[in-house]
């Protein structure tokens, strides 16, 4: 067996997804979902802007040794 052929999902299962999420979430609060993981999602790619540091060369801790 193929496992890429396993895992593949055809447009009539992305469907049936699709449809059973209609389902279980209603058409009210899809958008609202899919605005909150948006957001989200700015949100996380806003704080790893930040956490990365400024200048790539920076300079390491200085662990001088006496003799």
């Amino acid at each position: 067996m193929d496992t890429l052929t396993i895992m593949a999902l055809s447009w009539q299962h992305l469907l049936i997804v699709g449809i059973i999420i209609l389902v279980f979430f209603g058409g009210r609060k899809i958008p609202e979902m899919m605005r909150g993981l948006g957001s989200g999602i700015k949100e996380f790619k806003d704080a790893v802007k930040e956490d990365e540091p400024k200048n790539p060369e920076e300079p390491k801790s200085n662990s001088s040794t006496t003799p």
